[in-house]
């Protein structure tokens, strides 16, 4: 039997109320056969604070931290601030990363003010991608080669904020590239650099994308939303994924992340730890703990004196 975790930094999860802010992807226009795991229906309500403590069940979660939620770009700054108020009442989450689009003309403003707020780590924005491993859009505009893109990337070194980057398994090797030309970027990669091919084939280009980034000393990765487009979870292609992840980066430089409550579309929290705590089961006791709590509180730059637990507050 694997060994579970004894304490949890949750380094990816969302929260929202619907009648806080404007969220499209929730609110309108809901087009499943457009979102990766299809029908996401049940996420379109409230995700809050109760909602995340009955997801998490028994997990002994000591801190979080908070991804965007693809709220209305212009809220950006609104949900940075709800989130702070979510954390002055609840105790979480413990760090933010916030939105700002590199193409916005006033990208470097926005991150001066949400550098302001003491819970921002960090920024997600998310580049155009193409529709499959087939399909190029390589130099278009809001690319990872778009020179005024790659522009607004660079600003995070200027107020030492990281970048978290989403993007599928076919784009990992180009995500090296524009990450290597800002030396001192630290760069969370989203849900194990979502391998949703499976196959020999398909894996064999993650991989090599993922050995691309973790060449890249400040490059860290999440294990984290191994939910598959059109197919049920997959437990065994996981433990798979989650080993070699770590093998490839080292456990100094993973972090276990939920993707709640997007991850829910896929499995229950508790089947997602086990199979994650299987794929880490050759680590010894203190790798282990790396990967589940303290690589995320270094990198993510937690306070310690913050790290009491959700059952604690």
């Amino acid at each position: 039997m694997s060994t579970l975790p004894r304490a949890v930094v949750d380094a990816h999860h969302h929260l929202w109320h619907l009648s806080e802010g404007h969220f499209p992807w929730l609110q309108e226009g809901y087009d499943a056969d457009a979102f990766f795991l299809g029908d996401y229906a049940v996420l379109r309500r409230d995700f809050g604070v109760d909602d995340y403590r009955a997801a998490v069940e028994d997990l002994p979660i000591v801190a979080t931290v908070h991804v965007e939620a693809e709220r209305s770009r212009a809220e950006s700054l609104a949900e940075t601030r709800w989130l702070h108020a979510v954390h002055a009442s609840h105790g979480f989450p413990n760090a933010v990363i916030a939105n700002v689009e590199f193409l916005a003309p006033d990208a470097d403003a926005q991150m001066r003010q949400h550098k302001d707020w003491p819970l921002v780590r960090g920024v997600r924005c998310k580049p155009r991608i193409s529709r499959a491993p087939d399909h190029s859009v390589r130099g278009e505009p809001g690319t990872l080669q778009d020179e005024r893109w790659l522009a607004g990337l660079g600003l995070l070194r200027d107020h030492d904020l990281l970048w978290d980057v989403r993007v599928p398994y076919w784009h990992l090797e180009e995500a090296a590239e524009a990450i290597a030309r800002f030396p001192g970027l630290r760069v969370a990669v989203e849900h194990a650099g979502l391998p949703w091919d499976r196959s020999d084939a398909g894996l064999a280009i993650w991989r090599r994308g993922m050995t691309a980034l973790a060449a890249l000393p400040e490059v860290y990765v999440k294990l984290s939303e191994f939910g598959l487009p059109d197919a049920p979870w997959d437990a065994a292609s996981t433990v798979r994924v989650v080993r070699e992840t770590v093998e490839i980066f080292g456990a100094g430089r993973c972090m276990f992340a939920s993707n709640l409550p997007v991850s829910g579309l896929r499995a229950p929290m508790a089947e997602v730890v086990r199979t994650v705590a299987e794929g880490l089961e050759a680590l010894d006791e203190d790798a282990r703990d790396a990967v589940w709590r303290g690589n995320a509180m270094r990198f993510y730059r937690i306070d310690p004196a913050e790290a009491i637990g959700l059952r604690g507050r």
